[in-house]
């Protein structure tokens, strides 16, 4: 277990070396604090691994078993309150993680495309919670069946056969996005002859026709339109579509499973979400390249 520490901490390291933006977030006189931003990156991702999934556990796991390896660590307030300022590191830790997963997808695999709520409040509560304004909003969850507030994080993963798929794009947009709008914005620029598999939200015949110019397919499930006979659907082609897609459900609930990621409801700051969102993705990011 200590090798996977100094594994972790030493890629952390490394990832600050190679982009100098991270370091000129401290430029002011406390420059070089005793306890530096790697050494709470590495105390923060080391405790998930560990299966803690809250600050307050992480912190307290650390100090009670670790503490000999982080001796300049501080109070907890501002461990919390360092933490909340370095969601741009996160990203830039899954970026790089994806990228040095990148060989393991080949250009004709096919995509998977869905997305996963992340809750601030649900139920009675989804529109009273005022959290996070400038990233967060009321949507519905269809798969629970229930209103929330929170915000949506949209995968395109590569589909690998007998292993979860791999995320290639993750975007976060409110709650109340629709999912082919989305998609409209990423535009991603998928390979020839691959086909993107994606549920019925993303059914839409000239969105389907702009994917064929390029070459490529995107295979949503039917869409019944209203009034439409329950006959017409082809129900065979819908359960061959959502079988190819369901190793994207297996990730999620894998996701959430690892790192609580859609339980946001102790976050109070929109900065706070954005760690919640993307630190709990670079844990699963480094189970799935480094430790699959």
């Amino acid at each position: 277990m200590e090798t996977k520490l100094i594994e972790l901490y030493l890629l952390i390291c490394r990832l600050y070396d190679t982009k100098p933006i991270l370091k000129q977030q401290r430029l002011s006189n406390n420059h070089q604090p005793l306890f530096s931003d790697e050494e709470l990156l590495t105390m923060y991702i080391f405790g998930h691994l560990q299966g803690h999934t809250t600050g307050r556990r992480i912190y307290d796991y650390i100090r009670h078993h670790w503490r000999v390896w982080f001796p300049a660590a501080p109070a907890y307030q501002a461990f919390n309150r360092r933490l909340n300022e370095l969601a741009p590191a996160f990203e830039l830790l899954i970026e790089q993680l994806l990228k040095s997963a990148a060989w393991q997808i080949q250009p004709a695999d096919d995509r998977l495309i869905d997305s996963v709520p992340v809750m601030l409040a649900r139920g009675t509560r989804a529109n009273r919670g005022r959290v996070a304004p400038e990233l967060a909003d009321t949507g519905f969850c269809a798969t629970k069946q229930q209103h929330y507030r929170g915000v949506k994080l949209h995968f395109i993963a590569a589909r690998r056969s007998h292993r979860l798929p791999l995320p290639e794009r993750i975007h976060l947009s409110q709650a109340s996005q629709h999912d082919l709008a989305t998609l409209r914005e990423l535009s991603p620029q998928m390979p020839a002859s691959s086909g993107l598999f994606a549920d019925k939200a993303y059914f839409h015949s000239a969105t389907e026709a702009a994917f064929k110019e390029h070459g490529s397919f995107l295979v949503a499930c039917y869409k019944r339109h209203r009034n439409e006979p329950e006959s017409n659907v082809p129900t065979l082609y819908n359960r061959f579509v959502s079988a190819i897609r369901q190793p994207l459900e297996s990730l999620f609930n894998w996701l959430i499973q690892k790192t609580d990621l859609q339980n946001a409801s102790r976050v109070r700051s929109s900065q706070g979400l954005k760690v919640h969102c993307y630190g709990k993705l670079a844990v699963a990011c480094l189970l799935l390249t480094f430790y699959s």
